[in-house]
């Protein structure tokens, strides 16, 4: 049985503190693998400023190339729109019976968990690991305490909103994403308003 951690996010585009965070969680738990789930679209955010698929997918790849064990998932792709958790995750243990599933999501997600559509199902059948975000306090309720916990990734203050205004007042964004990334944004004229 593999233990998969499910890390989701719109990666619009993926920059440096996501992959500090993959690599840190994938070090230092007891994962075998971490996939880099490309959400089409959130349901608790807007879509307005949202890439597409395409270029989100092959940004995201151009990272988790380079983490051993971790791979880029557009498993989401093909489910209902908006994406909702439960609904990946129950398609994703009907086609991986013999997989273990960990949600990781950051603190704020976490915040706002009471939201999330059949939050109480995702915590009865999968675990979930919580990397800290400044600003947000982690507080699990006892009876969630064998399924959930904390982990003790980085605390980094960047954000994909920070990356996309840098790029559209045309400023450099070398150090904010993976160099890679940063190449492939410049190619494609990306995020250029």
């Amino acid at each position: 049985m593999r233990r998969i951690g499910i890390f989701g996010g719109s990666f619009n585009p993926i920059h440096v503190g996501h992959a500090l965070i993959a690599s840190y969680i994938i070090e230092n738990s007891e994962l075998d693998s971490l996939w880099l789930m490309v959400s089409p679209q959130n349901p608790l955010k807007e879509n307005r400023a949202l890439l597409s698929d395409y270029h989100r997918l092959r940004m995201t790849e151009l990272v988790s190339r380079r983490l051993e064990n971790v791979i880029t998932s557009a498993f989401e792709f093909d489910m209902p729109k908006p994406s909702y958790t439960i609904d990946t995750l129950n398609a994703l243990q009907a086609k991986f019976p013999d997989d273990e599933f960990f949600l990781v999501i950051g603190a704020d997600n976490w915040c706002v968990f009471d939201q999330w559509k059949s939050g109480d199902e995702i915590v009865a059948k999968f675990h979930i690991l919580i990397y800290p975000r400044r600003g947000y306090d982690i507080n699990i309720p006892k009876k969630y305490s064998d399924r959930v916990r904390v982990v003790d990734a980085p605390l980094v203050e960047l954000s994909s909103t920070q990356v996309r205004e840098r790029l559209a007042q045309m400023k450099s964004v070398s150090f904010y994403v993976p160099e890679p990334v940063e190449k492939y944004i410049i190619e494609n004229k990306l995020y250029i308003e």
